[in-house]
């Protein structure tokens, strides 16, 4: 009998030490962002993954590269996630470009990414919000080229972090991944010890 109990607390202690690996990054549990969604519903970040996992991406919808395969890694790490039967995941996407990224033009870019709204939000605000919420994360984007059309009209390129954050059910950072070129099986692996 004492085997059993001493085995049984043995494991106990290797599945909380194994969640305790992930490193906490970052505590945003008292940070509180007020932002639109795609469908322009007010929300706030991280308050709408409280008590959830989540998975964040930081994009700009003009993006030509980056963005685009980031948003592409979400859906997949999602379908996997789905297809492996994880609850209590959330999906946020957040644009450093609120000035373009309207909530209209997030559902537009979204739906363009084959995007389900079951458990995925994509968020933009106020410029001031957005820039303090990416400086609190750690994610960095400011305006690097530009071209200004003979009709007055402008286009310009963010040069950003490529960044997908795994969030805990606390509000705290566990891990930062390169969002064009995910290690999937890593991220389940990180997301299933948060699950334990």
């Amino acid at each position: 009998m004492k085997t059993k109990i001493t085995i049984l607390f043995l494991l106990i202690l290797l599945t909380q030490s194994c969640k305790n690996d992930l490193e906490i990054i970052d505590d945003l549990s008292e940070d509180s962002y007020s932002l639109l969604n795609q469908d322009s519903v007010q929300t706030n970040f991280p308050d709408l993954i409280k008590n959830k996992i989540g998975i964040v991406g930081y994009i700009f919808t003009n993006c030509p590269d980056i963005c685009p395969l980031t948003t592409n890694n979400m859906r997949l790490i999602r379908e996997r996630i789905e297809n492996e039967n994880i609850k209590n995941v959330e999906f946020v996407s957040i644009s450093f470009d609120p000035e373009v990224d309207r909530p209209s033009v997030l559902k537009k870019f979204s739906e363009l990414h084959g995007v389900d709204f079951d458990n995925w939000q994509f968020l933009t605000g106020e410029k001031s919000v957005i820039d303090n919420l990416i400086k609190e994360v750690g994610v960095v984007a400011f305006v690097g080229d530009s071209t200004t059309f003979n009709d007055g009209t402008k286009t310009y390129y963010y040069v950003h972090t490529d960044r997908i954050q795994l969030i805990d059910q606390e509000g705290r950072i566990r891990m930062n991944y390169l969002g064009s070129k995910i290690i999937i099986d890593q991220i389940m692996n990180d997301v299933k010890l948060l699950t334990e």
